[in-house]
């Protein structure tokens, strides 16, 4: 499989998923991204069609994190990630959400950021 077949295998899976969730004011839509080397992370408001909280690995709370530096591999960053958008979304009052994994696969660096969502009092 090369890798436009990869790509579009993928944006076929977002579509089939996002026909069936949208994100709505008492229960917005968190969505993944996931590049080769970062990950990111956004709580959406479709029917307003705005970003209500984001969180990516490019942060510089997250970059100058002395235990995640010392860490290797990316999941533990993903996790810190998931944390922090959990965090973040509490301040704006939020605490049910709908997770998008945007068609990407369900483990790795994915299950990490809704782990450390979940782990920071999101409920999905």
């Amino acid at each position: 499989m090369g890798a436009e077949d990869k790509k579009l295998a993928r944006k076929k899976r977002k579509l089939r998923i996002r026909k069936k969730i949208s994100g709505t004011p008492e229960r917005p839509r968190l969505s993944i991204f996931r590049s080769a080397r970062h990950v990111y992370a956004q709580i959406i408001d479709d029917i307003r069609g705005e970003t209500i909280v984001a969180a990516s690995s490019l942060e510089k709370v997250i970059r100058e994190d002395a235990e995640l530096k010392a860490a290797k591999g990316k999941i533990k960053l993903s996790l810190a990630v998931g944390k922090l958008i959990a965090q973040r979304a509490k301040e704006k009052g939020i605490q049910k959400i709908v997770f998008d994994r945007s068609g990407f696969l369900f483990h790795g660096r994915v299950k990490a950021i809704s782990e450390g969502a979940r782990e920071g009092g999101l409920d999905f």
